[in-house]
């Protein structure tokens, strides 16, 4: 397959710095759009390769700087994992900022709209899915679709260092709920939903994603969720998963195309 000139073009959309990643030759067309976030402590800039490898499916990338990430960088408070949520919900927030934008511009297919992420990424794309029938793929690398119990997790993990959390944090973080798609896994709604995880994961423990998988599989709901196991694989991506993440959404936005 001939390789596609690939344009990386800086935007800053309603104060969120985005990388925008698309063939050349297709940058006035309207095509698939993906929406990919990066992790913790990363950038926008850190999955670029992961983007130009979509871009060459024919896809428009969208690669936003996570609130107190890349250009937005922040001191990052002493509460444990506030600061982490606090990314997570401002991209939650601002995912139907970047779509409207597009839209205006008359770029946005509705009905061909991929979000993906890795880590942290991972988290915001499960969380989008309880909220955003719009989505039609989606796929979360090395993230929870259970964020409750990656809460309950990191709590309990700060009090064991001896690290001071607020009594109030649950409530604090309450909004998290509305948006944990293992309490309301059936917003899939059959739509392709590809999961990735190492099982020597450090960070986010593999049970998380197993246990969800395991508990929908059966259903008709999860029809097209597909879990993906990194046997003996820690927190990290592969130029190999790199290329299995961009045929899955290659393959599946085509099906929406047909």
């Amino acid at each position: 397959m001939v390789k596609m000139k690939i344009e990386v073009l800086a935007r800053d959309i309603k104060h969120i710095p985005v990388l925008e990643v698309v063939a050349y030759d297709l940058r006035k067309e309207k095509i698939p759009i993906v929406v990919f976030y990066h992790g913790w402590k990363s950038s926008k800039e850190l999955v670029l390769t992961q983007a130009r490898k979509l871009a060459q499916k024919s896809i428009r990338v969208i690669l936003p700087d996570a609130q107190n990430h890349g250009k937005r960088k922040q001191p990052i408070s002493s509460i444990p994992s506030f600061t982490f949520w606090n990314s997570i919900q401002a991209n939650l927030a601002e995912f139907s900022v970047l779509l409207n934008f597009y839209d205006e511009i008359k770029l946005l297919d509705e009905k061909k709209i991929g979000v993906g992420g890795y880590s942290m990424g991972g988290i915001t794309t499960s969380a989008l899915l309880t909220q955003h029938p719009e989505i039609s793929v989606a796929a979360c690398i090395m993230g929870s679709p259970a964020p409750m119990k990656y809460i309950d997790r990191v709590q309990k993990s700060a009090k064991e260092y001896g690290l001071f959390v607020p009594n109030d944090l649950l409530k604090l973080l309450s909004w998290v709920k509305n948006y944990d798609l293992s309490l309301n896994p059936a917003a899939i709604n059959r739509r392709p939903f590809f999961i990735w995880h190492g099982t020597r994961d450090e960070r986010i423990p593999f049970s998380q994603p197993r246990d969800f998988y395991e508990e929908i599989k059966d259903q008709d709901f999860a029809k097209n969720v597909e879990f993906l196991i990194g046997r003996n694989e820690g927190h990290l991506v592969t130029t190999e998963l790199m290329d299995q993440i961009s045929e899955f959404f290659e393959s599946n936005l085509k099906k929406d195309i047909e």
